[in-house]
């Protein structure tokens, strides 16, 4: 069935947060690890603990690089402006002063990241420089779901576009220090498995707690959020909730998480809690330090009543602007960026203007809370000088997701109830993938999911 996630971040957010959280909730330790081998990287390991926050039982995720990794976390004094610098030496043989942090996490703070960016060098330890294309080539080379691959790809571009903006540079100069590092690409990998292992389709994402201060880094003392995180929260509207915690609570990585599988900012008016996780951040800021995640479900009256209503009524915002005046390639892009910000559906009807122009009329359906972002898209991308927008009843029927299992592997199905009848439609990107894995024509695997699927209607 889809899931509905919601992270409770007044702990912030970060990766291994996140990967511990979604472990506790139910996502498959086997099938996490088996994802993360088939990583076309260097030895690591990772290790899956118990630990206690605040009294609270958490899951702890972290990844395990080398026995020469630092296990201190400097981060800490820096946040509150102090000195404090190691000498290290590095593969070019040159000794170096820089913070002595490393990737994303509660323990590994960001400050590295801007302390490498004018030097060159290499930790021996996985920290080396990726750009975008080598990080995209290392997922798409792995044996993660194509769901999982894109769910991951999404994230590291988030993450490219805000370091882009931060050092002022085009996405494709950047060359990743820290994030592209092994222990964050493991990270992220891991966060987009999980996801897919739940079958998780909905993600509610409220706030972000966030602390206050500076961390000092190479190049002087840059405040919290530090810039990429600033960035990203702006670029996908999340709202900051700031604190009076000293020290950074959400890092760029987990902000980054929050932006790409985000769908909703705003919980149900009442909701069943189905399931409950914990992942345990590494930091004691003096407060938990916990991500919470949570399964739900929307508790309307009509799941009291002993007859399940085959339909309900909500509404929907449906925007819509008039453009002659820009390319296909133009058009083409910015129904990519709508859908990847949470529009529920994007299309184009030909159209005439004034003084007989064809044209397109550009139509985009969404959610309220996400209709001001669509918006400023379509404005920044298109030469439109004017939306129009209209606010929708509509009436949807009951679904669900399944996932069965077919005679060419195992295929997600959204099943919809009209009244008693139950209509199955296999999911387009299964069948796709099912078409890959075999070689087999579009039609071919669709007779043979929709034979195998006929028997849930029953």
């Amino acid at each position: 069935m889809s899931r509905t996630l919601y992270l409770e971040c007044y702990s912030g957010i970060s990766g291994d947060m996140t990967v511990g959280a979604l472990l506790d909730l139910g996502a498959d330790e086997k099938a996490l690890r088996e994802g993360l081998e088939s990583l076309p990287l260097d030895e690591f390991e990772i290790a899956i603990t118990r630990v206690k926050k605040s009294g609270l039982d958490a899951c702890d995720f972290r990844v395990i690089l080398d026995e020469a990794q630092d296990p201190h976390d400097h981060d800490m004094e820096y946040l509150h402006g102090h000195e404090h610098s190691h000498a290290h030496h590095h593969a070019d043989g040159h000794g170096h002063s820089h913070e002595h942090v490393y990737a994303d996490s509660h323990e590994h703070s960001h400050a590295h990241h801007y302390a490498e960016e004018a030097h060159g060098h290499h930790h021996h330890h996985g920290h080396v420089h990726r750009g975008l294309h080598e990080i995209q080539e290392i997922i798409n080379h792995s044996g993660l779901s194509r769901r999982a691959k894109d769910t991951a790809l999404r994230i590291f571009k988030v993450l490219a576009e805000a370091e882009a903006k931060a050092h002022g540079m085009p996405v494709e100069q950047v060359h990743f220090h820290e994030v592209g590092a092994v222990d964050s690409i493991v990270d992220i990998a891991a966060a987009a498995l999980c996801l897919d292992n739940l079958d998780v389709e909905e993600v509610i994402v409220s706030e972000l707690y966030e602390g206050r201060g500076t961390i000092r880094c190479q190049h002087g003392i840059i405040p919290v959020p530090v810039p990429a995180v600033a960035n990203i929260a702006s670029v996908y509207h999340l709202p900051l909730h700031m604190t009076e915690t000293e020290g950074e609570l959400v890092t760029p990585t987990g902000a980054a998480i929050a932006a790409a599988v985000r769908t909703s900012g705003r919980l149900p008016e009442n909701y069943r809690i189905l399931k409950t996780g914990m992942g345990a951040g590494k930091r004691d800021y003096g407060r938990t330090g916990v991500l919470r995640a949570m399964l739900i479900e929307p508790a309307e009256e009509n799941a009291k009543m002993p007859e399940k209503a085959s339909a309900k009524e909500d509404t929907i915002w449906h925007l819509e602007s008039n453009i002659d005046d820009c390319t296909g390639e133009a058009l083409g892009y910015v129904m990519d960026r709508l859908m990847e910000a949470g529009a529920r559906d994007v299309y184009y009807a030909p159209v005439y203007m004034k003084k007989n122009r064809p044209a397109y009329e550009l139509n985009v359906i969404c959610m309220e809370e996400d209709r001001k972002k669509l918006e400023e898209i379509i404005f920044q991308n298109t030469t439109t000088i004017g939306i129009r927008r209209m606010k929708m009843e509509r009436t949807v029927l009951n679904r669900s997701i399944q996932e069965i299992q077919t005679p060419l592997g195992k295929v997600g199905v959204k099943i919809c109830e009209i009244g008693a009848e139950k209509r199955a439609y296999p999911e387009y990107d299964s069948i796709i993938r099912l078409c890959r894995e075999h070689n087999l024509s579009y039609q071919q695997v669709w007779n043979t999911v929709s034979q195998a699927a006929f028997t849930i209607k029953k």
